[in-house]
């Protein structure tokens, strides 16, 4: 709320009411007129309230008559009504209602009660109050307000003075602010002189105006007060301090400069009065000399007072930086003073205050600037600027040697445990006697024993003082330690900063200019003011001596990071100053002083020391300021950080680095980095030192140059801790960025770096001559930096680095050519990679079409010829000897493969060229690296280079399957070529095209040359000659020393021609065919009957080679089953191909022979694989017969058995199948081979001349291979393998397809002939645990799978064939019985020995039979299955077939239990009853024509043999077996009931007799006595003797007889079966007599009963026959029994009993025998 305000009005006046009531009350009783006048007060405030609009203005008017009541309450001297009074009058004057006079008033008012010493500090606010609200004190008034204050701060009272102190400080102030204002309100009309009032005093000054008369008048006394002359203006003053009056004018000049600056008679205040004043107190100072005055103090004038001298210095200071441009011969004057000050005999103090102006002055590098334009470049004037960089420079020297300066450090004193390597300083205090140590962690520095702490003193760029502000000390303070030397050192590096920044703030925005210039008069050349850069030099030159002295000295000194890292800025910003100014001596001074720091110290550097010589040479000696330039001191109290090798050409002790050194390193990088483009010759300096330093602390070169941190070869010479490890890589980092940046200078610098580096490099490559020692790797790998980071401008620098690195690259030393290698392929990548305008790619002008483009444009041949510039290094590097030159360069190859492949264009030959350089006498690993290359090559650039290109890329490819270091390689080149193969038929059509252009180009030339075009397989188009060089290549590799390599090489022929042959042209075919295949074939099949049979012992001790590879003729095995595999899937895919050449027959024998020759060779791997490639060219165009086999499905789609066949495929130790998977083959198979044939090409395929060709070819090799040998079994060596027989036989089935027409029943017998003989073949012992089943196991071997195989497609081709063929049945009946006998009696193979399978411990029998009974059981099935169709057919009928079965089953069924295999027998059996249940009907349908009368014999002779075995049964024979036995004999008797007696009137009377006898012999226990009990409880077949009872009975009479023959069979089992009764039944009771209370066994109660029962049916059956049908001779037998039966009621058994019960009862029907039936019976 404003104090205008209504609010803050009425409030003003109730306060002030309040006021006057509580004056009055006070005063009531001891002042009656205050009462009054209070009184009256409180009435006029009412009226002026009333009567006026404005209260304020009213109230001023009136003020001395208001402020009067509260003056009056003053003056009673009573404390509490002068508190009230002073309150309420500086109410009003805060609210500006006081006129001038009652100013006036009160002021005298305060001055009385002042002079009473009443109410100080009340006085000293009211006065303050008074002056700082309003202006209206003026002139005396003001004065005396002044004065009153003055007076008050030399009272006794400590608070009042120090308060008035304030006090008067502030009125000042305001009394200048007063001035200041009042300036500003005049600012327009500053011509007409003021208008001066009426009232003023007019002793002042004329010309100002009132408020700057007054501070004019008070600034004048000040300067009276202090040089103790009366004041002219402020009357009443008792006393004054100099002290005061300094720091009150010191206040005024820095605060106002402006009023002294703008008012010429302030300015002369400042010339006359000031300066005099200041120079004349500073006398005592200047004159007094440190120790030389006597003991007793000297009279007070001459001491120097520190409170004077350092309030002096502090005026001088203000003076200097406000008004140096009015002052400046004063200031000259000053600037000597101060620089005298700082001598080394002025008292410390003193020197401290000195150095603390100086770093004032410090800051301001304009000022300093000024200081140079006008004393330094004046004739005849100081050399003040350079002065003061000396004279500070000598300060710090002086601390230094200056002993009682510092302390001397004191030598191993204890380091305070830093344990660091640092050596600890102590210092003795004076007069302690004893000594601190102290730890070296302090900031410090230390030189020469002299050790000086640092400490902060102020913030960078600002000079805050310490002792010029200690303003309440009277005598000097003690300067702590080292302080001076702190504040010495900023006010240095304060120096050097501010000028560099200045100068180089103003060259940026002269440069600006000069580019503006530039670009608004291209024409023209920018001339700069030669002032400025006159000034600059002129400001450099005067200060770098001192400044390098001092900072050199510093440098060595300093112990501490932070102070180094500022002292090395100084250093490298005055060094790129010099630098861009030109001054090229002081620049190189100062990086040599940089340089001599970075190294350890003494170190022998040549380029160093000879600059070093010309500088310190130079002592500069100024006004008796000696400025030498120090060599570093010896002993350092750094921390040594790295120890490491100098680098010289004798070895030498270790050189230590210590962590300073490192820090100067980093500094020198910076310097180069920043400002490289300043360095000019001065990068030898540079670089030598780097180089130097790179080389102890074991930098090597890593990637692209980049220097990394390595150990050195040498061993342990290098130490670093890990201190210096963890700076490492940000060094190696920087030295990088420094020479990254060269992109940025221009192409002079860039040479002067470049020359630099190449002669560093020469110098590096002199001193590792003649030594193995490591060498210096640093030049060379920063030619790489540089090379690599100015690709944009490469041409002009490429043939002096390549050149140069050349050089290198044939250096005998490893390392340096090692190195020189990894540079030059490191730029020659790095220039293709480069993106350069025109691109590199741009050669890739559509080269196709060179007619249509006329000629080229010339910008297509520049990037061609940078292409071929930047590749030429690399194919220089091949006529390098060294070994590891050429993996370098094979490997960068690598590497632009990869990166550049694309765009190589015109370079490829180079590029081929050196893949393709390899010998075998180069190592492995060189071939390794090439071969990847063209790995590289094949996979992703076939299509970017030229066509012609890739016959070199195939040349290429079989060189490296030829060379014979690395087997891999070879075997992956062979890959290689198949991928190329791939390539050319996928982009067959654009090769054709290129190519054939080209030829037509060669062609021309060559018809104006006037040669013949010379290209192998000329004639041929130039396509087709692509693959036949291809194949020719492939070709040499099949038959190659090595097995592995053929083997890869034959695989990958055939795929070729398998898979891309279509794009072949007819003719070319021929060639293949002939030239190609079968000439490999022939060199095979010679190289493998010729190979050596020597055991090759495993290579090279760790591989082993499989037993089935380990002589070289079992691995040209193995190439030869390839290579036949190979042509003859050829010749099966491409058959419709091939049969239009014309000599396809021709061709088709030769084929058939070489499988013939192969098939019997007498190698059981050969043998094999002939007869699936037999198979493979018969199953053309035939259906899969066995999907499921995996095999025979792939052999129809025409993929080569060789890749899949178990036996030739997998087995250890065998090289492995090529790496592409079996399905990527399978498509392209599919895709590529199995053409349909050409309609109307069947018939052709149905050749049958080609297919009796290959029946003759089987027929040969089966007789051969399978007839038995004839001598004795020593004799013969080979036997064929089971694989192979099963093979062979397994081809019979396709073949018989094709030539069945014609097969005649001479060929079935051929065919029997071998089907037998392979059957019999036995197998080596060896491989029967992997051939033959386990003796338990039921299955049969594959060959006789193959066997019945084969006569089961002839009988299914007989079957549907036309009635002739049927004549064949009986023969294969014949064949199949004769593989029947083979389950009692195996086949003998000629006289060989061999043993059963079961009994064959294999390491006895050098061959072992198989277990036939399997293969016999099968066979049988397939009788019983065909008698089954064939029965009835005429051929089987004539033949006898039937009876020929039942002879052939005797065999197993009279051995039955003797059988090798007990389910022989019981096959046997089934089949017979399947048999003859089929041929029975048929014999008895013949019964009339006799063809089946030697066959019932036979039959009844087969039934004896097995019901009555003569063979026991084995005793181990369990219960439930030999019931399931007695079934089966059971159900030979069920047959003989169903099948054969019902019909007995069709068969002969003697057979049916015999079968009666064996029914009676069966019914009638057949027991030994010899078995115990338990055991006759099993062995009496009971089952079996009640079915014989039975069937006994039930033909022993039936209801109706039709013929005599039925009659005959029932009267003749009547009579067998009534006898049979007869015979048990006395032996029971004989048993039962003789055992007495034992029972019997049960089987014989079973058998009583039975035929009790039996009996009793018997009766039945009896009554109900007619009775003429009963024979009589049947009826006396029954009544014969009776007896018998009543002998038997004895028996003990109730079941017995009861049976015996039922059987009796029909006897009662003969008690009265009817006459007449047996009469009839008799007759």
């Amino acid at each position: 709320m404003s104090t205008s305000s209504p609010e803050a009005v009425k409030k003003l006046l109730e306060n002030m009411q309040t006021d006057l009531r509580s004056l009055s009350m006070e005063c009531k009783k001891k002042f009656p007129p205050v009462k009054e006048a209070a009184e009256s007060g409180i009435v006029k405030i009412k009226t002026i309230a009333a009567r006026n609009t404005d209260i304020l203005a009213a109230l001023k008017e009136n003020s001395s008559e208001v402020v009067q009541p509260f003056l009056m309450g003053c003056g009673t001297k009573e404390p509490k009504i002068t508190q009230l009074c002073l309150a309420a009058i500086q109410r009003l004057m805060s609210h500006e209602v006081v006129s001038e006079a009652a100013a006036g008033n009160i002021i005298n008012m305060l001055w009385q009660l002042m002079e009473n010493g009443l109410e100080e500090l009340k006085l000293l606010q009211t006065v303050l109050v008074l002056l700082t609200t309003n202006t209206v004190v003026h002139d005396e008034v003001l004065s005396k307000a002044i004065v009153l204050c003055f007076r008050l701060h030399f009272t006794k009272d400590n608070i009042t003075n120090n308060t008035a102190a304030a006090t008067v400080r502030q009125v000042v102030t305001v009394v200048f602010e007063r001035m200041v204002a009042e300036d500003e309100r005049f600012k327009g009309i500053v011509e007409q002189p003021p208008s001066v009032q009426g009232n003023t005093n007019r002793r002042s000054v004329s010309t100002l105006r009132p408020s700057a008369k007054d501070a004019y008048m008070l600034f004048q006394d000040l300067c009276q007060l202090v040089n103790a002359d009366a004041p002219y203006w402020l009357v009443g003053m008792t006393e004054m301090t100099r002290t005061f009056g300094l720091e009150l004018l010191e206040s005024v000049l820095n605060d106002f400069p402006g009023v002294f600056l703008q008012h010429q008679e302030f300015s002369f205040l400042l010339k006359e009065r000031v300066c005099p004043l200041v120079i004349k107190l500073f006398s005592p100072n200047i004159k007094f000399r440190q120790g030389s005055s006597s003991a007793a103090s000297p009279a007070p004038v001459e001491k120097p007072y520190f409170p004077i001298c350092m309030r002096l210095l502090r005026v001088v200071s203000v003076l200097i930086k406000h008004f140096y441009s009015l002052l400046v011969t004063e200031c000259e004057i000053f600037l000597s003073l101060l620089v005298k000050f700082l001598d080394g005999e002025k008292p410390q103090w003193l020197r401290a205050v000195a150095v603390e102006s100086v770093h004032r002055l410090c800051v301001q590098p304009h000022l300093l600037r000024s200081f140079c334009q006008s004393y330094d470049m004046k004739q005849h004037s100081t050399k003040v600027f350079r002065d003061i960089v000396n004279a500070l420079g000598s300060f710090i020297q002086s601390l230094f040697i200056v002993p009682n300066a510092g302390n001397p450090a004191v030598v191993g004193a204890p380091t305070g445990g830093s344990g660091s390597g640092a050596q600890g300083a102590a210092q003795g205090g004076p007069g302690t006697g004893g000594v601190s140590g102290i730890l070296t962690s302090q900031a410090a520095f230390e030189y020469r024993g002299t050790w000086i702490p640092l400490m902060t003193v102020s913030v960078q760029g600002s000079a805050k003082a310490t002792y010029l502000e200690m303003l309440d000390k009277v005598e000097p303070p003690s300067i702590p330690e080292g302080y001076a030397m702190s504040v010495a050192f900023s006010a240095l590096l304060d120096l050097v900063r501010g000028i560099t920044s200045m100068i180089e703030r103003e060259l940026a925005v002269e440069e600006e200019a000069a580019a503006e210039f530039r670009e608004t008069h291209p024409d023209q050349g920018w001339q700069p003011q030669p002032g400025a850069h006159l000034v600059w030099e002129e400001m450099v030159s005067a200060c770098w001596c001192g400044l390098l002295a001092a900072l050199s000295l510093l440098l060595d000194a300093s112990t501490d990071e932070t102070a180094t890292e500022n002292i090395l800025k100084a250093e490298l910003t005055m060094a790129s100053l010099c630098g861009r100014l030109g001054l090229v001596t002081p620049r190189d001074a100062f990086i040599t002083a940089i340089c001599k720091a970075s190294l350890p110290p003494h170190y022998a550097l040549t380029v160093l020391s000879s600059n070093a010589a010309n500088l310190s040479s130079k002592a500069y000696s100024i006004q008796g300021h000696s400025v030498q330039i120090i060599s570093p001191s010896s002993e350092s109290h750094q921390q040594v950080v790295a120890v490491g090798q100098p680098l010289t050409s004798q070895p030498q002790g270790t050189v230590v680095l210590t962590a300073k050194n490192i820090q100067c390193m980093r500094t020198l990088l910076n310097l180069a980095h920043c400002h490289g483009a300043v360095l000019g010759t001065s990068w030898q300096l540079v670089l030598a030192t780097l180089q130097h330093l790179v080389w102890i602390l074991g930098l090597k070169p890593g990637v692209g140059g980049v220097l990394k941190p390595g150990r050195a070869v040498e061993g342990p010479s290098t130490v670093l801790t890990t201190a210096v490890m963890t700076d490492l890589p940000i060094i190696a980092n920087i030295l990088s960025r420094l020479f990254e940046s060269s992109q940025y200078l221009d192409d002079v610098s860039l040479h002067h770096l470049i020359n630099a580096l190449c002669s560093l490099s020469l110098e590096a490559m002199e001193m590792a001559y003649g030594n193995n020692k490591e060498p210096s790797l640093f030049a060379v790998a920063k030619l790489l930096e540089t090379g690599l980071v100015n690709m944009d401008r490469i041409e002009i620098l490429w043939r002096p680095l390549t050149g140069h690195l050349l050089e290198v690259c044939q250096h005998p030393n490893s390392r340096m050519r090692e190195w020189g290698a990894e540079a030059l392929t490191a730029l020659i990548k790095a220039g293709l990679a480069y993106k350069h305008d025109p691109p590199l790619a741009q050669n890739q002008v559509d080269n196709s079409t060179p007619k249509q483009c006329g000629l080229l444009s010339p910008s297509f041949f520049v990037p061609k010829r940078l292409q071929l510039l930047l590749l030429n290094p690399l194919k220089e590097l091949s006529n390098v000897l060294h070994a590891d030159i050429r993996q370098k360069q094979l490997e960068s190859v690598l590497q632009i493969l990869q990166s550049q492949g694309d765009s190589l264009g015109p370079g490829w030959p180079l590029v081929l060229g050196v893949i393709g350089a390899i010998r075998n006498d180069q190592g492995e690993s060189l071939i390794r690296t090439a071969f990847q290359c063209l790995q590289l090559v094949v996979t992703d650039f076939l299509p970017t280079m030229p066509c012609t290109c890739l016959q070199i890329v195939v040349d290429v490819a079989g060189s490296f399957g030829l060379q014979n270091q690395e087997l891999n390689i070879s075997l992956t080149s062979i890959g290689l070529l198949w991928n190329i193969s791939d390539y050319f038929f996928q982009r067959g059509e654009a090769i054709t095209q290129e190519l054939e252009r080209e030829e037509e180009a060669l062609q021309k030339q060559a018809q104006e040359k006037g040669e013949t075009l010379n290209r192998p397989f000329h004639p041929a188009p130039p396509f087709d000659c692509l693959w036949l060089c291809l194949y020719a290549k492939l070709g040499e590799l099949c038959v190659d020393p090595r097995p592995a390599v053929r083997k890869s090489a034959g695989q990958t022929l055939f795929s070729t021609i398998a898979a891309h042959g279509t794009l072949l042209q007819q003719p070319t075919w021929h060639v293949v065919v002939w030239k190609v295949l079968f000439h490999l074939l022939d060199c095979v099949r010679t190289s493998s009957t010729t190979a050596d049979k020597e055991k090759i012992e495993s290579g090279g001790g760790n591989i082993l080679i499989h037993h089935s590879r380990d002589t070289a003729e079992k691995q040209w095995a193995e190439t030869w089953v390839l290579t036949l595999a190979g042509v003859a899937r050829i010749f099966n895919t491409r058959r419709y191909l091939l049969q239009q050449l014309g000599d396809f027959f021709e061709a088709w024998e030769v084929l058939l022979n070489h499988i013939q020759s192969a098939a019997l060779s007498k190698n059981n791997e050969v043998s094999l694989a002939a007869l699936k490639s037999f198979q493979e060219i018969l199953q053309i165009g035939t259906p899969v017969k066995d999907s499921d086999k995996a095999g025979d499905a792939f052999a129809a789609m025409g993929v080569p058995p060789v890749l899949i066949d178990p036996l030739s495929a997998s087995g250890p130790g065998r090289p492995l199948v090529r790496s592409d998977s079996l399905v990527e083959r399978l498509t392209r198979y599919n895709g590529a081979e199995l053409q349909a044939p050409p309609p109307g090409e069947e018939s052709a395929l149905e050749d049958s001349a080609l297919w009796w060709s290959a029946w003759n070819t089987w027929y040969r090799t089966g007789t051969d291979s399978t007839r038995p040998p004839s001598g004795p079994a020593e004799k013969f060596s080979f036997i064929p393998s089971q694989p192979f027989l099963t093979a062979l036989i397994q081809i019979f089935p396709a073949l018989y397809q094709h030539i069945k027409a014609n097969f005649s029943m001479e060929d079935l017998k051929k065919l029997g002939v071998i089907l037998h003989g392979a059957v019999s073949v036995p197998i080596s012992s060896d491989a029967s645990p992997f051939i033959l089943p386990s003796f338990t196991e039921a299955v049969l071997t594959s060959l006789q799978e193959a066997v019945l195989t084969s006569l089961d497609v002839l009988q299914k081709a007989i079957c549907v064939g036309p009635e002739n063929l049927q004549v064949m049945y009986p023969a294969i009946f014949e064949q199949l019985l004769l593989f029947v006998e083979f389950s009692c009696k195996p086949p003998q193979y000629g006289r060989m020995e061999t043993k059963h399978v079961a009994n064959a411990k294999y390491n006895q029998a050098e061959w072992v039979a198989l277990n036939y009974v399997p293969f016999a059981e099968r066979s049988l099935e397939v009788v019983v299955d065909l008698y089954h169709k064939t029965a009835c057919h005429k051929a089987v009928i004539n033949e006898k077939v039937l009876q020929n079965i039942i002879k052939t089953l005797r065999m197993p069924l009279g051995l039955k239990y003797a059988c090798p295999s007990e389910s022989t027998w019981k096959l046997a059996v089934s089949s017979l009853l399947k048999v003859l249940s089929i041929g029975l009907p048929v014999a008895r349908q013949h019964a009339s024509s006799g063809k089946f009368d030697t066959m019932w014999p036979e039959l009844a002779n087969a039934f004896e043999d097995f019901l009555f075995t003569k063979s026991t049964p084995p005793d181990n024979l369990s219960i439930q077996e030999f019931q399931k036995n007695e079934a089966v004999d059971v159900e030979v008797v069920q047959l003989i009931s169903t099948e054969i007696l019902p019909f007995a009137n069709f068969i002969p009377k003697d057979f049916v007799g015999q079968i009666m006898t064996m029914l009676n012999r069966g019914s009638i226990h057949s027991q030994s006595p010899s078995f115990t009990e338990a055991e006759i409880d099993v062995r009496m077949r009971e089952e079996f003797s009640k079915v014989c009872f039975e069937t006994l009975l039930q033909f022993s009479f039936s209801n109706k007889v039709s013929t005599p023959q039925e009659g005959y069979i029932s009267r003749m089992a009547l009579s067998v079966l009534l006898k049979r009764s007869q015979d048990v039944l006395r032996r029971y009771v004989e048993d039962e007599r003789l055992s007495g209370r034992c029972p019997l066994p049960r089987q014989q109660v079973t058998e009583i009963i039975f035929v009790l029962k039996a009996i009793s049916t018997l009766m039945d059956s009896l009554k109900k026959t007619q009775p003429e049908n009963v024979d009589g001779n049947t009826w006396a037998q029954v009544i014969a029994l009776y007896p018998t039966l009543v002998e038997c009621i004895t028996c003990s058994s109730s079941e017995v009993s009861s049976a015996l019960k039922e059987a009796l009862g029909p006897f009662k029907d003969f008690m009265q025998p009817p006459l007449s039936r047996v009469q009839n019976g008799e007759s």
